[in-house]
């Protein structure tokens, strides 16, 4: 075992990078530039004015990992729903903080993210 706070969050992290890399392909491409940190970028459209369409991502901070899920920063409709207890991990528009595995609130997340994948796609934001 090792003295890293972070190293308690590893589990998290695995459960949470699991629900973006689903939309790996394609449209979304995965950049991993450490163990800790992932991030699902699309290619530059008409709505991103020319810049990397971001869509998400997953990082081990100090005090929790973070999941960032831009499609309810840019519809907030998206969130119409959310049960107390996600909405409890949010922080700011579109981040949600966790410390520990919930497998009821990380369902949750992932039609969340499934929801947010399916409208990026309507609205034309990726391919």
């Amino acid at each position: 075992m090792t003295n890293d706070p972070k190293s308690s969050f590893i589990p998290v992290y695995r459960n949470l990078s699991e629900i973006l890399r689903k939309y790996s392909g394609e449209s979304l491409k995965l950049k991993e530039s450490r163990t800790d940190s992932m991030e699902l970028i699309g290619p530059p459209t008409p709505h991103s004015q020319g810049r990397e369409v971001w869509f998400g991502a997953v990082r081990i901070g100090k005090n929790y990992v973070s999941y960032h899920l831009m499609p309810i920063y840019a519809f907030p409709d998206l969130l119409e729903g959310l049960s107390p207890g996600l909405k409890k991990h949010m922080q700011g528009k579109s981040c949600f903080n966790f410390t520990r595995t919930d497998e009821q609130l990380l369902q949750e997340l992932a039609t969340l993210t499934a929801r947010g994948y399916e409208r990026y796609k309507s609205e034309g934001w990726i391919t």
